[in-house]
């Protein structure tokens, strides 16, 4: 069989992005979270929230890392397999790619070993700060490859002078029609993401009987992040949804399985296995009309179908249409898990029900899941351009041997599957450790100078966890609750 240079290239960069893609979706929101819980204790000097800061600001490093590393890769693979579109599109891309160092990377880089070590070297109120620095960091380098890759999606503010982009608008350069959607759809898909990492680690110490008033905290206030989350979410996909219809009909169609040029009184497909050489869906079964009023917002509205192109400017319907209803399945998913935790919240119920704890444990890796589908929604959807309507995939491939462009991919897979063994190995050594104990905390209290009280709240706890981890009726629910 003859090997494909630009099929094995795409390959090799749809998997380490889909590799590297998994740690952003968590740090982001992660250091949100982190930030609010830092800012409550500071307010109310609870020691729960300092308990979730600390104990949460260990994976968040972890995570963080993994994310710079695997990131790094995948601006070296632009010159290696693309050569050509880093030609083509290195004055609009170039500058854009270099603003998310200048700014993000340089304010994380600045203020992370203040968040991370800072903790009783530093000021309460600095080391806040620092926080704060480093959730915005997070943001900003969201905002620019976010603005990067939307311009490939809908570019405007340029003009193409021998072959090349040039920019005439850095404005619409910026904020091109798609880009405000997919920021806010990804940002919130990330704070989603890490609030549901955080619940399902909370609900596994529930069931597991241990760090118990550490894990109600978790789990509580994340269930009310969720409640909220889960249907803004759903809102902001709806307007992406609307964006998308507009300036990339064929994506819509494929994620929709639409077939016909223009098709009216579209139905909601639920399951369909959209056939590519027959142009048309097998096993089709939809809820009539409600697809035109999802995409268009009227009963019987119209919406461009596949063959509205030729066969050679579609993607592959069959892998966006199901990665599209893996999306939306787990988001639904997750807002069905919020308005559980309501119900049993009012009925008392909410840390006692086990297989409500089960199903949000067994969630703590689907905001991930949901963001990876999404993404292959996103680019395969964009197939066969690269830059969307203008550049092909297949124009800007770099003239490698393909044994080579074969031998990497299979490296990377090697190397990729060693990484993430090794951060979920001390992902879970982190996780049995569990957060730090009231003792500790009260030690770090008194190096960083905390009030009295402060103190006096720590200590009050303190005498709590050891009359439960003395009582002889508490002793095996409790017994790993002293060596956290």
């Amino acid at each position: 069989m003859d090997l494909d240079v630009a099929i094995l290239s795409r390959i090799q960069f749809a998997f380490t992005v889909s590799f590297h893609i998994i740690f952003p979706s968590i740090t982001i929101g992660l250091a949100t979270l982190i930030a609010i819980w830092e800012g409550l204790w500071l307010k109310t000097h609870n020691p729960y929230y300092l308990q979730l800061a600390k104990f949460w600001i260990k994976p968040f490093a972890i995570t963080f890392g993994m994310g710079v590393v695997s990131g790094i890769v995948l601006s070296y693979e632009f010159g290696t397999n693309f050569s050509k579109f880093s030609e083509i599109t290195g004055a609009v891309l170039g500058p854009l790619m270099a603003y998310e160092v200048l700014t993000a990377f340089f304010m994380e880089a600045g203020f992370l070993g203040v968040m991370l070590f800072g903790w009783q070297r530093v000021g309460r109120k600095l080391h806040f700060f620092s926080t704060l620095v480093v959730m915005t960091g997070t943001w900003i380098s969201a905002f620019w490859i976010i603005v990067a890759n939307s311009w490939m999606q809908t570019p405007t503010g340029y003009k193409i002078i021998n072959g090349k982009f040039e920019v005439e608008s850095w404005m619409e350069v910026i904020f091109n029609p798609s880009m405000p959607y997919r920021l806010t759809h990804m940002v919130v898909a990330s704070l989603i993401t890490a609030t549901f990492v955080v619940a399902g680690i909370s609900a596994y110490y529930l069931l597991k009987k241990k760090n118990i008033p550490f894990a109600k905290k978790g789990l509580s206030m994340c269930m009310w992040f969720a409640l909220v989350l889960t249907p803004l979410q759903a809102w902001i996909g709806d307007m992406h949804g609307l964006n998308v219809r507009e300036h990339q009909p064929t994506k819509l169609a494929a994620m929709e399985g639409i077939w016909p040029a223009e098709e009216a009184n579209v139905p909601l497909l639920l399951f369909a296995m959209p056939n590519m050489k027959t142009e048309s869906n097998d096993y089709e079964v939809g809820i009539p009309n409600l697809g035109s009023m999802i995409l268009t917002h009227s009963w019987d509205g119209a919406v461009q179908g596949l063959k509205a192109v030729p066969p050679e400017d579609r993607p592959n319907v069959p892998l966006v249409f199901w990665s599209f209803r893996v999306m939306v399945g787990i988001g639904f998913g997750m807002m069905g898990i919020a308005v559980l935790a309501l119900l049993l919240r009012r009925k008392g119920r909410l840390f006692k029900n086990k297989p409500f704890l089960a199903l949000v444990a067994l969630f703590t890796p689907m905001g991930v899941i949901a963001v990876l589908a999404g993404w292959y929604v996103v680019e395969i959807g964009r197939q066969p351009w690269i830059v969307y309507n203008l550049v092909r995939t297949t124009e800007i491939v770099s003239p490698l041997p393909p044994e080579r462009v074969l031998f990497t991919l299979i490296m990377f897979v090697i190397i990729y599957s060693l990484l993430i063994g090794v951060y979920l190995y001390f992902m879970r050594k982190l996780i049995k450790k569990g957060p730090p104990s009231m003792t500790a905390l009260e030690q770090q209290l008194i190096g960083m100078k905390a009030p009295g009280y402060a103190l006096a709240w720590v200590k009050t706890l303190q005498h709590k966890e050891q009359q439960t981890n003395e009582s002889p009726a508490n002793e095996s629910q409790n017994k790993t609750q002293g060596d956290k």
